[in-house]
């Protein structure tokens, strides 16, 4: 088995008296494309949002490379749960902020585009390469270290050209059709030169044309990049298209897991998107 680069460990994540994901485990194997699908309310935003850094979870953790990024294990339920020699491991909290682990090496998308809209194609990612660069943010806006800014550029230019956006370059972002902005969102995900990409809802919105366009797109960068990708996504032509493993989760517990063929032939699964008729 290759080796596992997320993991994300009895995840738990509570608002108030609403539970919204419950106990959910999962692993990303390096060079997988992995789906987490379910119905509207299912939990998967929060799980994603959890996993990402966006929330702290109630209980759980998560790992990257081995290396938990991500944990809360209070004393009490889940001490006893981890009794013995890892105890001490699962008792501890940690939370490593979402810039902190964009530079581990782990890049997301949103659901929603969040591009600087006022900004030009190139200037979108240009802003995201600057992640990696060794300058503050002061001397990088007044290109103070000349050498690094100009292979930033150039980094640019050639990660525009890879993806099929060098000849809009100029355009600003807003200006762009629908499915144009997605793409030069994963491009500026790109950018920051990680080995895990999450994308969230990446076909959100998009007609038929766009969403083959899209998974065309990510079969694309996924090789070409040498990445490990985890996505949660509506639109199950993509998702059966392009995922090697998929996770499903229901009301927030996780309800299956396997390949594209064994989740279209899991009775929860087709319960839980279709619901069971009352007499049974």
């Amino acid at each position: 088995m290759s080796k596992t680069i997320l993991k994300a460990e009895h995840i738990t994540m509570q608002f108030g008296g609403v539970v919204a994901v419950n106990d959910f485990s999962m692993e990303v194997h390096e060079g997988e494309i992995v789906a987490l699908i379910g119905p509207n309310g299912a939990g998967k935003t929060t799980a994603f949002n959890v996993i990402t850094g966006v929330y702290a979870p109630t209980n759980g953790a998560v790992y990257f490379n081995d290396e938990m990024m991500i944990s809360n294990f209070p004393q009490g339920k889940m001490k006893k749960m981890y009794a013995g020699e890892h105890q001490g491991k699962y008792t501890k909290k940690l939370e490593k902020t979402p810039d902190q682990i964009t530079k581990l090496g782990v890049a997301r998308t949103f659901q929603n585009i969040r591009l600087f809209k006022s900004l030009t194609v190139f200037e979108n990612v240009l802003i995201a390469r600057h992640m990696r660069s060794k300058a503050n943010v002061f001397s990088a806006t007044f290109r103070l270290n000349g050498k690094e800014e100009a292979q930033n550029r150039e980094e640019t230019r050639k990660l525009l050209e890879i993806v099929g956006l060098l000849d809009v370059k100029d355009e600003v972002a807003s200006s762009l059709p629908y499915g144009k902005q997605r793409h030069l969102e994963i491009a500026r995900a790109l950018a920051t030169e990680p080995s895990l990409l999450l994308l969230d809802e990446p076909a959100a919105g998009m007609n038929p044309q766009e969403t083959d366009e899209l998974t065309a797109f990510i079969k694309k960068v996924k090789e070409k990049f040498g990445l490990t990708v985890f996505m949660i996504e509506h639109h199950m032509d993509l998702v059966m298209e392009i995922s090697d493993r998929i996770y499903v989760l229901d009301f927030g517990k996780p309800i299956a897991s396997g390949t594209p063929d064994e989740i279209q032939n899991n009775k929860r699964v087709i319960e839980a998107y279709l619901g069971v008729p009352e007499d049974e």
